[in-house]
């Protein structure tokens, strides 16, 4: 252990460390701002982070975070149901919906498939995407996993395995960076690849 910290900050940093990208100097000026900052935004913000993680789920639909047991996405009647928007994680859609191009609904696999770090078909959503394709009159599935080696090979896999089933079968147009996340794209270059989206081979 670091001898200039007392216990408490350097368990506190530890745990702001293990954060996704944050890394140890980062780690540092956080916890420092947060010791700084009034007691009444720490507790704020120490509520924030226990009230989100009781109350908040997956929709049991499409595995979009949701306050209750189906999403406002899935519960919009508004939306066309007949296009389905498959993507890696929750944040994508928050991508996807900034463009304002696309008003069908989502699919939501938590994750990619990665065999070096033994992610499969197996630990992803697909079974319950299979399930919902018929029940809910899906005529195309748009596939916006991201433009790198694990989205790439993911959507593959979906492609062969949908395609028999006569459904229309898309993927997200190039103009996105290789080996960048959705999430990063701006909503103009995003809403383009939605526009341009191209049929999948089976």
């Amino acid at each position: 252990m670091n001898s200039a910290y007392t216990p408490p900050m350097q368990a506190l940093i530890d745990a702001l460390g293990r954060l996704p990208g944050v890394g140890p100097k980062s780690a540092q000026r956080i916890a420092f701002h947060l010791l700084k900052s009034d007691s009444a935004d720490v507790e704020r913000l120490a509520h924030s982070i226990t009230e989100a993680k009781a109350l908040v789920r997956f929709c049991d639909r499409c595995f979009n975070f949701s306050d209750g047991a189906i999403c406002r996405i899935c519960d919009d009647d508004r939306r066309d149901g007949s296009m389905l928007c498959v993507v890696e994680e929750s944040r994508d859609i928050i991508a996807i919906e900034k463009t304002g191009e696309f008003r069908g609904r989502y699919h939501v696999l938590l994750g990619a498939m990665n065999p070096l770090e033994g992610i499969g078909p197996e630990q992803l959503k697909i079974r319950e995407l299979l399930a919902r394709l018929d029940t809910e009159g899906v005529k195309e599935v748009i596939l916006c996993t991201n433009p790198n080696t694990e989205g790439d090979v993911t959507a593959m896999y979906l492609a062969r395995l949908l395609k028999p089933l006569g459904l229309r079968i898309t993927r997200i147009a190039s103009g996105l960076p290789v080996g960048g996340d959705l999430e990063y794209a701006d909503e103009l270059t995003l809403g383009r690849a939605l526009e341009g989206r191209r049929e999948m081979p089976g």
